[in-house]
């Protein structure tokens, strides 16, 4: 049986305000899929990217954004195990999640534990497995170590100050000064990201810093890498400080990556990578391995009360433009998470 779908489509470059919402009808799953009627979605960077065309590597235009979702399986196909049916499963789609039901894969489902609703664990998809990634595979942090992550109020940092801090790593976190309460209280350190970063840092750690998380990009990329201590590594993530920028939408990113790569061909003993959760896409089953792996953890510390979710608001689907409006105030703290209320 088929079934409707209501769907938030980005048409082009709008504003907020000129997201489409649309309906479709969905075909019954194919041998290996699942029907999964949605429950959360999240306004990651990634979409207020998308809807100025400065993703890196985004769809053509009209699509339906959202690059991640959290949902019960409705219905499976002929060669998917029918125990899935019921389940509460969460999965990465980097376009496609802003909906009321989706086809997926049933092989690209991660189970949710019961101890989280639905926008809790929303919070923790694309940002805990970017966060637990470039913390212990890119950077290869260790307790006792001390890390600076921009941003800390954010969906991505703010996960980043938390599985850092419960695994006994220090934590200097930059945000604006009416989240500082918020960041500290996530065990970070506050830093004002609207004064003299590097003079702060230096202040708190004057060798430099095991490692910088850095989604901004820009100008202030070197101040990340100056601000490393000897075999430091800079994990950069995105490029924030260009998402206004006319023109090409991929030279800033191509930019950071002749950057990067200069400074990795230094012998300055000091690292650089630039993070992409996709990279390892080639080797499917490899990748589909390591996100459940990944999630799995991450999902495990949320349920044991180790990682707290940081919901910054639960918006309906139909007011999508409003979810994305937050989301780009920068005031909140956490995720904006867009929630359904559809039957199944």
């Amino acid at each position: 049986m088929s079934t409707t779908a209501t769907e938030i489509v980005l048409p082009g470059r709008v504003e907020p305000n000129g997201l489409l919402i649309t309906e479709r009808e969905l075909p019954a799953p194919g041998p290996h899929e699942a029907l999964v009627r949605v429950e959360a979605s999240g306004v990651s960077f990634a979409e207020q990217q998308m809807r100025r065309g400065k993703y890196y590597d985004q769809p053509p235009f009209p699509f339906v954004p959202g690059y991640d979702l959290v949902g019960t399986v409705t219905a499976a196909g002929s060669e998917v195990d029918p125990r899935l049916v019921g389940r509460r499963v969460a999965a990465l789609t980097k376009v496609g999640g802003w909906t009321s039901h989706a086809l997926l894969d049933a092989r690209d489902l991660v189970r949710v534990p019961a101890a989280l609703d639905a926008a809790e664990a929303e919070t923790f998809v694309v940002n805990g497995i970017t966060a637990w990634q470039m913390l212990y595979r890119t950077a290869k942090a260790k307790p006792g170590q001390t890390i600076l992550v921009h941003g800390a109020n954010g969906g991505v940092g703010s996960t980043l100050v938390q599985l850092a801090h419960a695994n006994g790593i220090r934590v200097l976190g930059t945000a604006s000064a009416r989240n500082a309460a918020a960041v500290e209280a996530l065990g970070a350190t506050w830093i004002d990201y609207r004064g003299d970063v590097p003079q702060q840092v230096r202040a708190l750690a004057p060798t430099g810093v095991d490692a910088v998380f850095d989604h901004i990009g820009g100008p202030g990329i070197h101040d990340s890498f100056g601000l490393l201590a000897p075999h430091g590594t800079l994990v950069s993530y995105g490029t924030a400080a260009t998402k206004d920028d006319a023109g090409n939408s991929r030279l800033p990113v191509l930019k950071l990556f002749g950057q990067l790569l200069l400074w990795k061909a230094l012998p300055n003993k000091r690292n650089a990578h630039f993070y992409n959760l996709w990279a390892g896409k080639r080797d499917l089953p490899r990748f589909r391995e390591r996100i459940t792996e990944d999630l799995g953890a991450v999902f495990d510390l949320a349920a044991q009360g180790t990682l707290r979710a940081q919901v910054a608001a639960r918006i309906p689907l139909t007011e999508a433009a409003r979810a994305m409006e937050l989301a780009e105030s920068s005031t909140v703290v956490g995720k904006v998470v867009i929630v359904t209320d559809f039957p199944a």
